[in-house]
């Protein structure tokens, strides 16, 4: 039986929903397989807790291992312990780590998200500029160098392998310490609010996922419904 043109319009169409799907799922994937630090802020002259999550290894590889550089501009570096990782620290002359590395009790599949956090403190003098901290992320089979900077007028999510960057804003306000029935509140919404901020951002990936998997289902339905009636 020949092909309509009908049908034939109906089986492009169908071709053109997979490939879209196809690409609008591949998109967010490839933005998400970076390492990202959170929150992308840190006030001067006190310690916040930044964490490096990811959910990606290297080509499908499971990561081993993330080894993290801290700027030498910070003032301290304290790794937070974490079941998940073993962790040793390297040390410049002052004392203040210049590099930790976070080893893997057990290789974290590709797809897995999984974070690395530590407290860090920059001083005043800092507020207002960018530090980046450069990651490498190591993995069974190869490495992924997260190590890229951004030139002047260029968007960072443009690069391949973009550094995490922090940004230190201004320094935290003080606590009343006067105040001796209203300091333990203060401090504990304080605390709440900060560990808030702190929290890594949930994963878009696993709703991606489910949705890229609607949209293809939906194309391929549309095609075969097009085939039949052909």
């Amino acid at each position: 039986m020949t092909r309509t043109a009908p049908a034939r319009r109906r089986a492009r169409l169908a071709v053109g929903i997979t490939a879209g799907a196809a690409l609008a799922l591949a998109l967010p994937l490839a933005a998400s397989a970076h390492v990202h630090v959170t929150p992308e802020e840190v006030a001067a002259d006190g310690s916040t807790r930044i964490d490096f999550s990811f959910s990606h290894g290297c080509d499908g590889s499971p990561t081993t291992a993330l080894v993290v550089d801290i700027p030498a501009e910070a003032q301290g570096a304290t790794p937070v312990v974490d079941g998940a990782w073993t962790i040793t620290t390297e040390t410049g002359d002052a004392g203040i780590p210049t590099r930790i590395t976070y080893t893997a009790v057990a290789p974290i599949p590709d797809a897995y998200a999984a974070s690395a956090g530590m407290n860090v403190i920059f001083p005043g003098s800092t507020e207002g500029e960018s530090f980046a901290f450069p990651v490498t992320q190591q993995c069974e089979a190869g490495e992924a160098a997260w190590t890229q900077l951004a030139e002047d007028g260029q968007d960072p999510h443009d690069l391949d392998y973009p550094a995490p960057v922090v940004v230190v804003g201004a320094a935290a306000a003080e606590s009343d310490h006067g105040d001796e029935h209203g300091s333990g509140d203060t401090a504990q919404a304080a605390d709440a609010e900060n560990a808030a901020a702190s929290a890594p951002a949930a994963d878009p990936l696993p709703i991606w996922l489910s949705v890229g998997a609607l949209v293809v289902a939906a194309a391929a339905l549309v095609l075969a419904i097009a085939r039949r009636r052909a």
